[in-house]
């Protein structure tokens, strides 16, 4: 039998067999498509999860204060709730701790935020100068917090591009424009939020 006889062959199966042959061939691109869409998907959630971890810092060390305890057999309020860590922390690991590149200390909390009519609930930090480098974070415009805004105790927010979108008309720049953060009026894009006792983090790198 040549080559010929079995091509010959072999179409004439498929030629009596319309249905089966085109099911066959339709299973086959449906099988090569998922195997195709899954590897995608899986390099996709790759890149995003080493992106994620690239942007927290892989030489990052986060300290947080412990769980409120309560008298007697109340409810534990959580990890994160007590009030044990406070600034004078933060400049002890800055100062006492050998091999230390850069520390930020953190206040965090959710917060109603308005700006000309508009208004969203996010979270707000209260951080120092050294958070962007800490965490890794670009500006795309403006400017960062300085020591100099925290030493001056200015009323300035760094925000983020959701909350802009939130905010700000469509077009407008968010630069210099006055969001209201709670009962705090503040300019953007930089943030001093006023001054606490207690601390929700101390992040180390």
């Amino acid at each position: 039998m040549t080559t010929t006889d079995i091509f010959e062959e072999t179409f004439t199966a498929l030629k009596a067999n319309k249905v089966r042959s085109g099911l066959t061939m339709l299973g086959i691109v449906i099988g090569i498509s998922s195997v195709i869409a899954m590897v995608s998907i899986g390099n996709g959630a790759q890149s995003s999860i080493n992106s994620s971890i690239q942007s927290i810092g892989s030489n990052l060390l986060e300290v947080t204060p412990g769980a409120q305890r309560n008298i007697g057999y109340g409810v534990s309020a959580g990890r994160g709730t007590a009030q044990s860590l406070i600034q004078g922390d933060a400049d002890a690991i800055a100062s006492q701790v050998a091999n230390v590149a850069a520390v930020t200390s953190e206040v965090s909390g959710r917060y109603q935020v308005t700006a000309k009519g508009t208004n969203t609930n996010t979270t707000v930090d209260g951080v120092s100068s050294d958070y962007a480098s800490v965490r890794n974070v670009s500006i795309a415009e403006g400017n960062f917090i300085s020591d100099q805004d925290i030493a001056s105790v200015n009323k300035v927010a760094v925000i983020g591009p959701v909350a802009a979108n939130d905010l700000m008309a469509t077009g407008t720049d968010p630069v210099g424009q006055i969001i209201r953060i709670k009962i705090y009026n503040s300019q953007s894009l930089e943030k001093q939020l006023p001054k606490v006792e207690h601390l929700s983090a101390v992040k180390i790198i």
